[in-house]
């Protein structure tokens, strides 16, 4: 077997939030393949149980504790180097020590997940380079500013600015850059026009098996009432405004029809407003939660109101993955190839979407069909089989 650096930005294990259930599954595909090398951040205290899980996957392994605190106050170094913020957040001498140390010993080939993991081998030569953006990291910046008002506005437009250069410069640098789908591609290809032959897609999976309705789940929702489910970092900004709006503005409506409806948000490390939701007749905050299946099993119908996003979204492709009903907004279908109406439903603004999971409740099950489209289309082999072919030729290039 051959080595291969793979530097992420955030410890894959366990798979429980987006990013990490990527980077696992590129782990797993890439270990059964490569002598891996891992060099990763643990940002919450509770996965350093898991570190011996990456020792058994990996042929070494470099766990940075990253304290999210700190590394904020050290991020606004960035306001004096004309830094993007979220890049001088994750710089570490001892991670680029140990980067160094691996290079030095003849790694030729090195996958990053993440642009702000790309400074740890920004200027090496000699081994490829393929960079996994997953999707435009400096857009959703540029989306923050459009609804923050001043100076969030400014910070967040600085950071979008800033994060695009970031962006092309290792689009430029590297050997190969990748998206989580076409669109996604496309897009980037008109903001970095001179890497554009160097631009490809790479598609979120989802583990069909895993996320399998053909199983006897507990129920744990505590009262017989029809539920609408959100899974997600709730620590995370689009997550936080997508259920904000959805608990304000389109739970009351369904509840004036519906009124023993409830809107369950599960996800790690709910923000101060997520839990503030908990005030509001039938909205229930769970908090980390060991397995999210129980929780979309029993659920009248998965919702995805997402107003600021890019890429695939993972809860979008579980839901479906479990049979279920998905309610997703425009920006929750990007990058997903589904047929609306038939295997989710796609709604925008308080009403329509009100609407749409009221057709759920009162019994329109799409759920066989999704699920028949996610084994079809979105099982993870699938989606990563043209990776270390990709990695090979630019190798042999």
């Amino acid at each position: 077997m051959k080595d291969l650096l793979f530097l992420a930005q955030r410890c894959p294990y366990p798979p429980n939030k987006g990013d990490k259930i990527t980077t696992w599954n590129l782990l797993k595909y890439l270990s059964a393949r490569y002598r891996v090398h891992l060099g990763t951040y643990i940002d919450d205290p509770h996965d350093w149980q898991y570190a011996d899980v990456l020792r058994q996957q990996c042929q070494s392994v470099y766990l940075a504790n990253l304290n999210p605190t700190y590394c904020k106050f050290k991020s606004l170094t960035g306001l004096l180097t004309g830094e993007a913020l979220s890049v001088s957040f994750y710089r570490h001498s001892a991670m680029q020590a140990w980067v160094n140390n691996k290079l030095a010993t003849g790694v030729e080939r090195v996958f990053v997940y993440s642009s702000a993991m790309a400074r740890y081998v920004l200027n090496t030569t000699g081994p490829v380079r393929i960079m996994d953006f997953a999707d435009i990291d400096s857009d959703k910046w540029r989306q923050y500013a459009e609804v923050a008002r001043w100076p969030m506005s400014w910070i967040y437009r600085r950071e979008g600015s800033k994060l695009l250069q970031w962006e092309r410069n290792i689009a430029r640098k590297f050997d190969h850059s990748l998206f989580i789908s076409e669109a996604e591609a496309d897009d980037f290809r008109k903001l970095a026009p001179e890497s554009a032959g160097k631009i490809a897609a790479l598609s979120n999976g989802v583990d069909s098996n895993y996320f399998s309705p053909d199983r006897d789940y507990p129920n744990p929702y505590p009262l017989e009432s029809p539920q609408l489910v959100f899974t997600g970092a709730m620590d995370y900004r689009p997550n936080i405004d997508a259920v904000v709006w959805f608990a304000r503005e389109v739970l009351p409506l369904i509840r004036q029809h519906h009124s023993n409806a409830g809107f369950c948000i599960v996800g790690n490390r709910p923000a101060a407003e997520v839990q503030d939701l908990s005030s509001i007749p039938g909205v229930l905050v769970t908090g980390r939660v060991e397995d999210v299946r129980p929780y979309l099993a029993h659920a009248a119908a998965v919702v995805a109101p997402l107003r600021i996003a890019r890429g695939i979204q993972n809860k979008v492709l579980e839901g479906m993955a479990m049979a279920k009903t998905v309610v997703c907004s425009p920006q929750g279908l990007e990058g997903i190839t589904a047929d609306v109406g038939q295997e989710l439903l796609v709604a925008e603004g308080a009403a329509a979407f009100a609407d749409s999971c009221q057709q759920v409740m009162a019994g329109l099950d799409l759920g066989q069909t999704a699920r028949k489209r996610v084994l079809n289309d979105y099982d993870w082999d699938a989606c990563l089989s043209k990776l270390a072919g990709l990695i090979e030729a630019q190798h042999h290039a």
